[in-house]
C-alpha cells in the first residue's frame, strides 16, 4: 500500500473518532432544530427584486447611436459596422447572432 506523505497525519484521538460505532452512533442523533445566527440580521444585507428605488439616481450619460454602429435585430446590442454579418428585409444581423 502506497503512503501520501504529504496528507495530513491522524492522531489516536482522530482514528478512534471515525471508528464504524462511532460513525453509527452519528447517524442516529438527531440534528438540532436551531439556528445560530439572527435571520434578521442576515435579511437586511440583501436587496429584494421589486424594492422601491424611485429615491435611487443613475448617473449614465446615454449616447445615441454613431454613424458606423448598429443595433442587431437580434439580440438588440448596438455594434460596429465590421460586424454585420447579413441583412434581410432592412435588418442587420451581427456575427454572433448569425453563427
Amino acid at each position: 500500500m502506497a503512503t501520501d506523505y504529504d496528507a495530513p497525519r491522524k492522531s489516536e484521538e482522530d482514528l478512534n473518532e471515525d471508528s464504524i460505532e462511532e460513525l453509527k452512533s452519528r447517524r442516529t442523533e438527531k440534528p438540532s432544530a436551531a439556528v445560530d445566527e439572527d435571520e434578521t440580521d442576515l435579511a437586511e444585507g440583501y436587496e429584494l427584486p421589486g424594492a422601491d428605488l424611485s429615491g435611487e439616481e443613475l448617473l449614465v450619460r446615454v449616447m445615441p447611436a454613431q454613424a458606423d454602429e448598429f443595433t442587431c435585430a437580434s439580440c438588440f446590442l448596438v455594434r460596429h459596422r465590421s460586424q454585420i454579418a447579413r441583412e434581410k428585409d432592412g435588418m442587420k444581423y451581427c456575427v454572433e447572432c448569425e453563427g
